[in-house]
């Protein structure tokens, strides 16, 4: 069994839980959305136990600076996801998409050379354990308009504008 550092800080989007190895982010959700971030633990890191902790791996400070207005504090934080494959070219593309900008599922699917896979990429999208790091956020319909987010969609608008991607 593995033992996680577990962190929760209040933001302008309600409680966030951020859980770590001690060196790379394993799970970051929402106040409401636990259970989900449990799932998806026990998933991608088989049994675990958490301790409480401050500052989860020291992760818990650029989480806060993110809310606080450094958008680029989350850039360069280390994720530990053990999805598949498929799902980590997913992840690895979101990690791209630049602060301040949008994208689609379908762009998404055609930047891993599966453009016809587009649902397959919103599950994936949907599988992502470290929302904000990994922005799936950032993800919207070809409509322009918002679709699904781990984290309801009111957060998603909120993270969007906060990022000066949505008006």
């Amino acid at each position: 069994m593995i033992v996680l550092e577990q962190d929760s800080f209040k933001s302008p989007v309600g409680i966030v839980t951020i859980v770590s190895d001690g060196s790379a982010v394993r799970a970051v959700d929402f106040d409401g959305y636990e259970s989900r971030m449990h799932r998806l633990l026990i998933r991608y890191c088989g049994a675990y136990q958490l301790k409480k902790v401050r500052n989860a791996g020291g992760f818990t400070a650029l989480l806060k600076a993110y809310f606080d207005g450094d958008l680029a504090a989350l850039a360069d934080i280390p994720t530990a996801t053990s999805g598949t494959p498929f799902q980590k070219k997913v992840w690895a593309a979101l990690r791209k998409i630049p602060v301040g900008t949008t994208t689609t599922y379908q762009a998404i699917a055609a930047r891993i050379g599966k453009p016809l896979a587009c649902r397959a990429v919103g599950l994936a999208n949907g599988a992502n354990p470290v929302a904000l790091i990994i922005p799936c956020h950032r993800v919207i319909g070809a409509n322009n308009r918002l679709t699904g987010y781990g984290g309801g969609l009111d957060r998603k608008q909120w993270l969007l504008k906060h990022e000066g991607a949505w008006n």
